[in-house]
């Protein structure tokens, strides 16, 4: 019996309201809200993020952009606001309003901070300059040590990673290449790709940060 048939025999019936009731349970379960979505991220769900980065990552970027006024600078400032987003997803409650302004405000927020802070430290420079005009620059020591501490933890991170993945944020990061361009040439599907560059970069932010 064809589908059109069985429909046709439901039309008017009790069962006909199940059937319908069911089949949007279904549609919900394909596109799960922004509520659902931040209750599986609170449980430390990587494909909620994973979702919600495809739903509002674009828009987050396009509203940083306009603040930074650069794209390097937006860049990271989108992946610091969903790398908060996954921490605190806790404190999200959708009894008081949207998923969507509530992630704008902390866009907007983050982005602020980051100019701000720029142009503190500008600030500072140009006092260090004012105060010693003839002074000749020499490395901190210091300064020096943390950095090469730094990029050490920064290369074990990337052995820890798998080879795959690695491969993946290798190609980005160091050889310029866009997320289709890396998934033709790993063979590998272009939603896997850009998952194994979003998580990498999120364990490599949160290792490093916990070190410092």
């Amino acid at each position: 019996m064809a589908w059109s048939d069985v429909l046709a025999r439901l039309a008017g019936t009790a069962l006909a309201a199940v059937f319908l009731a069911g089949l949007e349970t279904l549609c919900e379960d394909e596109q799960p809200s922004d509520a659902a979505l931040m209750e599986q991220l609170a449980r430390r769900e990587p494909r909620a993020l994973e979702l919600l980065y495809d739903r509002y990552a674009r828009a987050v970027y396009s509203l940083v952009l306009r603040i930074a006024q650069q794209a390097a600078s937006a860049e990271e400032i989108v992946q610091d606001v969903f790398l908060q987003l996954w921490r605190n997803a806790h404190l999200y409650q959708p009894t008081r309003g949207p998923l969507e302004p509530w992630l704008f405000t902390l866009a907007r927020n983050r982005a602020l901070d980051h100019l701000r802070l720029k142009r503190e430290k500008q600030r500072r420079r140009e006092e260090t300059l004012e105060l010693q005009p003839a002074a000749v620059a020499t490395p901190n020591p210091e300064y020096v040590v943390d950095r090469q501490q730094r990029a050490e933890r920064v290369r074990a991170l990337m052995r820890s990673l798998p080879e795959t993945q690695r491969r993946a944020i290798e190609l980005a990061f160091f050889e310029g290449m866009t997320h289709s361009e890396i998934a033709a040439a790993l063979r590998e599907p272009l939603g896997t790709v850009k998952s194994w560059i979003r998580t990498g970069l999120l364990r490599l932010r949160e290792a490093l940060e916990g070190a410092t």
